[in-house]
């Protein structure tokens, strides 16, 4: 079964890690995929159920956003389907905490979300939704993680907002926020502090990218079509028990 056949979607932060897995699973189920990235160059593929187009624009950048979505417009005409993947986590206790890792976390992790989701609405049809990722950060207070978690926190809170301001034109705003995944940047860490992760989770290992993409492909679909405003926390029960 094809749960996004003729959908088009844009993926904010969709080449590699846990957006590439979400691009990949949206394509197996038939969408067109616009998939940015601030390193990948300009590409389309094609699959034997969907599409890819790999967009080379920076998330914290607007005029980046409003090319990315003037192109897709010229193309396409709609959007049905918003994720937006794009972030950055950095170490800085607040003894260390600069203005420009302030304004660099928050100018992608959240200026990002902002502008691809109004970007996106300008397109939306009754029926269209937006996924956005956050991360469990947003509600536990992780050491020297402060202006990370903060924000997420604002991930969750704009996912509320605009899950009621967005209701009346039939558009569904939800989020997921994933624990520690296993993503080419986690597999840098060492082996000690992946082992000091996996022994945080109530299951006893982090998760695997195709398991966010699961969540994201449920949020995406007219299987949620009931639920707006609401967090899936993929994280192994770890800021669940």
């Amino acid at each position: 079964m094809s749960r996004l056949a003729s959908k088009v979607a844009v993926v904010i932060g969709g080449v590699g890690g846990i957006g590439g897995a979400i691009s990949e699973r949206f394509i197996a189920e038939g969408a067109k995929v616009y998939a940015t990235s601030r390193r990948g160059a300009d590409d389309r593929s094609q699959t034997e159920t969907g599409s890819l187009h790999a967009i080379r624009a920076d998330a914290g950048d607007r005029a980046d956003l409003h090319r990315v979505f003037e192109q897709i417009h010229a193309e396409h005409d709609h959007v049905d389907v918003l994720v937006v993947n794009a972030g950055i986590s950095e170490y800085a206790p607040l003894e260390d905490i600069s203005e420009d890792h302030f304004d660099r976390t928050f100018g992608l992790n959240v200026k990002s979300l902002v502008f691809a989701a109004q970007g996106a609405i300008d397109m939306m049809q009754p029926g269209g939704t937006i996924v956005l990722i956050g991360s469990i950060a947003g509600d536990i207070g992780t050491k020297g993680y402060g202006v990370y978690g903060a924000t997420k926190a604002a991930v969750r809170s704009f996912t509320r907002t605009w899950a009621n301001e967005l209701a009346p034109k039939g558009i569904r705003v939800n989020v997921i926020s994933p624990g520690p995944t296993d993503t080419a940047m986690m597999a840098a860490a060492s082996q000690e502090v992946r082992d000091a992760l996996s022994n945080m989770i109530p299951l006893g290992r982090m998760g695997r990218p195709e398991e966010v993409a699961a969540a994201a492909l449920f949020l995406a679909s007219d299987e949620s079509s009931f639920t707006t405003g609401s967090e899936i926390a993929v994280d192994g029960g770890m800021a669940q028990i």
